[in-house]
C-alpha cells in the first residue's frame, strides 16, 4: 500500500474542494485532493449550468410565443426537444471541460482517485490503495439527489438532477417532486418547451420564499405556467407501461378540495433535496459525532469540527448549497486547514438565495420571520405601474424590504423582472449595514427596473423621518 503524508487532505474535488486546495497551497501547505468521481463539479455537470441552459431555450421559445404585444408577428413555435438536449449537454461539456482543466494544473503526485474514509482525525485510507497521514482534513464530499421513498419502488423509471440532462428529448408529461428553486426552475422551464408539467409539494409554498406576501405572489405568476400542487404528498408510485402512475393526498386549500389523486406521467422527477455525501467517511473513527440529519457538529464561521483537524464545506455541510458560497467556503476551511491550529472566523455574508423562473425570485439577508417583522419596517413596491417592466411587457411583481426602526436595511424579498441585480444591490447594502438613506444616496439611473427597488427603500424613510 502507498503511503502518503502531507499538510493538508482535501476529500472531493467539487468546487468546495477546488477552492480549498488552492487556499491550502497559496498558504504554503503540501496540499493532497482526493477524487472518487465523477467530478467537473455539480454546478457544471448536474447543477446550475445545465439547468440555465435549459431556463434560457425555455426563455426564447416563451418569448417567440409572447412577441404579439410588441407589434411583432411570430409564426407557429415549434421545439425541437431533441436538439434542445443536444445543446444542453453540448454546452455543459465545455463547462465541465474547463473544471478539469483548472484541475490538471494540480501536481499528478498531488490527486488521489478513490473514495477516502477515516482511520483516525488525520488518517484517511483510499480505497484499498493508499493510506494517507495529514495535519488536517477538509471535508467537501457533495451531496447526491435523494428519492423520497414512495418512488424507490418504480426508482429505475425516475430521473433525479443528475440524470435529467441525459435524456434524449423531451417527455410529453412529466410529475417534479418538489417545488424548491431547483424543482421550480425546471417546471417553468420544461412548461415553456411544451412539457405537460404538474409540480407536486407537501408544503405551501414554492421556491423556498418565507415571506408569505412574496410566496402568494410567485405561487399566483409562476404557478399559472403548468399544474402546481402545494400541499400534495406522494404517496404511492407504480409503473404503468412506460411511464408511472403516481397517487397523492391533497391537503385542502384554494381551490383544492383536498382528498387522494392520482396521474399517470411519462416521466417523473425527483427534486426534493440533496442530502450530503458523507456515509462512506466514517466520521466516527475520527472522533465526529452526527446529529439526527447525520450532519456533523461545525463552527459556521471558521467551519471546523468541534476541535478537531478537520474542517467541513460547500454541499456536505448543507449550510448554504450555493456555488458562490461553496467556494468561499472551500477557501475559508483551506486556509484554515493548512494554518490549523490557528483558525480564523471571517465575518460571514448575508444569506442570498436566488430562483431563475420568470419572473426570478431571491431572499437576500435576514428571512422574513413573522414574529421579528413586529418590530421591522417593511418598504413594499408594487412592479405593477413600475416603468421600465411595463415597457418590458413584464409589470409584475413586488419587492418587500426590511429594515430595523432606526433605518438599517436586513433584508429583502422580491419576485420580479431583473431580480438577480436588484438581489445583488440589496446584498450589498445589507452587508455594508447601510441605512434606508444611504441607499437612496446612490445613483439610480432611469428608466431602470432598479427604481423599484428605490421605491421600497424610499417607503421605509418615509416611516423612519428619511430625507430622501
Amino acid at each position: 500500500m502507498r503511503e502518503l503524508a502531507c499538510d493538508v487532505a482535501v476529500i472531493g474535488a467539487g468546487t468546495a474542494g477546488i477552492a480549498a486546495q488552492a487556499a491550502a497551497a497559496k498558504a504554503g501547505a503540501r496540499a493532497v485532493l482526493i477524487e472518487r468521481g465523477p467530478g467537473g463539479t455539480t454546478c457544471a455537470r448536474v447543477g446550475c449550468m445545465p439547468s440555465k441552459l435549459l431556463i434560457e431555450a425555455a426563455r426564447a421559445a416563451h418569448d417567440a410565443r409572447n412577441a404579439s404585444p410588441f407589434g411583432v408577428t411570430t409564426g407557429e413555435v415549434r421545439v425541437d426537444g431533441a436538439a434542445v438536449m443536444r445543446r444542453v449537454r453540448a454546452l455543459r461539456d465545455d463547462f465541465v471541460a474547463s473544471v478539469f482543466a483548472g484541475l490538471d494544473r494540480i501536481p499528478q503526485d498531488l490527486r488521489i482517485a478513490g473514495t477516502a474514509r477515516f482511520i483516525d482525525s488525520t488518517t484517511l485510507l483510499v480505497d484499498d490503495h493508499t493510506r494517507i497521514t495529514a495535519g488536517a482534513v477538509v471535508i467537501a464530499t457533495g451531496s447526491t439527489p435523494s428519492l423520497p421513498p414512495p418512488l424507490r419502488p418504480v426508482a429505475d423509471r425516475v430521473l433525479t438532477t443528475d440524470t435529467l440532462f441525459e435524456i434524449e428529448s423531451l417527455p410529453e408529461t412529466l410529475a417534479i417532486l418538489g417545488a424548491g428553486p431547483v424543482g421550480l426552475e425546471l417546471a417553468q422551464a420544461m412548461a415553456r418547451l411544451g412539457v405537460r408539467v404538474t409540480l407536486l409539494d407537501p408544503a405551501g409554498a414554492v421556491g423556498g420564499a418565507r415571506d408569505p406576501k412574496v410566496a402568494a405572489c410567485a405561487a399566483e405568476l409562476i404557478g399559472a405556467e403548468f399544474d402546481l400542487r402545494l400541499g400534495a404528498t406522494v404517496e404511492t408510485a407504480e409503473a404503468a407501461g412506460d411511464g408511472v402512475r403516481l397517487t397523492w393526498r391533497q391537503e385542502p386549500g384554494g381551490q383544492e378540495t383536498g382528498g387522494q389523486e392520482s396521474g399517470t406521467f411519462a416521466r417523473v422527477l425527483a427534486a426534493a433535496g440533496r442530502p450530503p455525501n458523507l456515509d462512506a467517511l466514517d466520521l466516527s473513527a475520527a472522533g465526529i459525532a452526527r446529529d439526527e440529519d447525520g450532519l456533523p457538529d461545525f463552527n459556521p464561521r471558521t467551519l471546523q469540527c468541534g476541535t478537531a483537524p478537520i474542517f467541513i464545506a460547500g454541499d456536505a455541510n448543507q449550510e448554504h448549497p450555493v456555488l458562490h458560497e461553496a467556494q468561499r467556503q472551500g477557501w475559508i476551511a483551506g486556509g484554515n486547514a493548512a494554518r490549523f491550529p490557528q483558525v480564523e472566523a471571517p465575518p460571514p455574508w448575508p444569506a442570498f438565495a436566488l430562483v431563475f423562473t420568470d419572473p426570478q425570485v431571491a431572499a437576500v439577508g435576514r428571512a422574513f420571520d413573522a414574529e421579528a417583522a413586529r418590530d421591522w419596517i417593511i418598504g413594499e413596491t408594487s412592479f405593477a405601474d413600475q416603468g421600465r417592466a411595463r415597457a418590458m411587457d413584464r409589470a409584475a411583481g413586488l419587492i418587500r424590504v426590511y429594515a430595523e426602526p432606526d433605518g438599517r436595511l436586513v433584508g429583502a424579498a422580491m419576485i420580479g423582472p431583473g431580480i438577480e441585480h436588484l438581489a445583488h444591490l440589496t446584498a450589498i447594502a445589507v452587508q455594508e449595514g447601510w441605512n434606508a438613506a444611504t441607499f437612496l444616496d446612490r445613483p439610480f439611473y432611469h428608466p431602470t427596473l432598479e427604481e423599484g427597488l428605490q421605491s421600497a427603500v424610499r417607503a421605509i424613510t418615509q416611516r423612519t423621518g428619511g430625507t430622501r
